[in-house]
């Protein structure tokens, strides 16, 4: 996919990492954002550059801090998150 296409169910799109995680340690600081998220990034001498960079080579560290972004600053869905597998769901008849 190229970085224009748009992405209309991807809530983080067009939001840079270093957006994420300056609104991030706004909101919460840096000891909320340790006590959410355990990593020694948050912990020892926390910066958004030194934490920049680990989450860059980390992807679980990333997803965590992009999960907390979206649980804090992206507003549910009125049709919830569900993802549809493409299987049906059967239900038993009752006799």
């Amino acid at each position: 996919m190229r970085m224009n296409e748009k992405q209309p169910n991807n809530p983080l799109h067009g939001i840079t990492l270093e957006k994420v995680l300056t609104d991030l340690a706004e909101r919460y600081g840096w000891d909320g954002l340790a006590q959410r998220i355990n990593i020694n990034c948050f912990k020892s001498n926390p910066s958004i550059k030194s934490s920049l960079k680990f989450l860059r080579k980390t992807p679980w560290a990333r997803d965590k801090v992009e999960s907390l972004y979206i649980s804090t600053f992206v507003p549910p869905s009125p049709w919830g998150n569900r993802k549809s597998s493409g299987t049906k769901t059967v239900i038993p008849e009752v006799e």
